[in-house]
């Protein structure tokens, strides 16, 4: 699979505020189940001023991130075993037409320090679109029979629909079972309470996911 097949399918990748949305529910469930340890997935609200920030890293070398700016979306992802990988040459290079047709307005955010690894720019897939634009694009890359850029698989949370998407990966990434109505209502951005958190996790801290939950804009339930 390659971008191209990604953005084949629209309803596969939300609007941007759905996306900001989607990404900030999966943050806040990472949260809880990952405690006590590191999640998979954050949000930074204001990276910038008036700039948010979705990052993923499975830890083992894969990572994506989604800028929400206001003059538009900017998401880049990076697979270390695809074939669009920069590291697939002694001198790292892009695959060809990676970042080609990127707006000015959202250019900065690839060379932003958070999006480098030793200085460059590591990423085998990007999709942008403008505040003003009706759809997503991508640069004109083009890949051989066989050939993909990793786009199939990190961005699975945020082209599937619905709590099993989050649930199949977080019971496979946590290896424990995960509670779907739980999820739901996280994803639906429901109020966070004692008992959502404690049908989710066992040993995650209360006062702790309260306090992210505002942070990401949800109302808590004190009781």
């Amino acid at each position: 699979m390659t971008v191209h097949d990604l953005l084949a399918d629209l309803p596969d990748l939300p609007d941007p505020r759905e996306l900001r949305a989607r990404c900030r529910a999966v943050a806040l469930l990472d949260s809880i189940l990952s405690a006590p340890y590191a999640p998979a997935h954050t949000f930074v609200t204001d990276w910038r001023p008036g700039v948010d920030l979705a990052l993923m890293d499975n830890g083992s070398g894969d990572d994506y991130a989604v800028v929400f700016a206001p003059a538009g979306v900017f998401l880049h992802g990076f697979d270390h075993e695809s074939d669009a990988t920069p590291w697939r040459a002694e001198q790292r290079a892009h695959w060809p037409g990676l970042l080609d047709g990127l707006p000015t307005s959202l250019a900065p955010y690839a060379q932003a320090p958070e999006s480098q690894f030793e200085g460059f720019f590591d990423a085998t897939a990007c999709v942008w679109r403008e505040a003003a634009a009706p759809a997503w694009r991508c640069g004109p890359v083009e890949f051989a029979d066989g050939e993909s850029d990793g786009s199939d698989w990190p961005f699975g949370l945020l082209t599937g629909e619905g709590p099993e998407a989050y649930a199949a990966f977080a019971e496979h990434y946590y290896e424990r079972e995960v509670d779907r109505e739980a999820v739901a209502a996280v994803l639906a951005g429901g109020a966070v309470g004692r008992g959502l958190v404690a049908t989710l996790s066992s040993v995650a801290r209360f006062e702790a996911v309260a306090e992210q939950a505002r942070a990401l804009g949800y109302t808590v339930l004190e009781d």
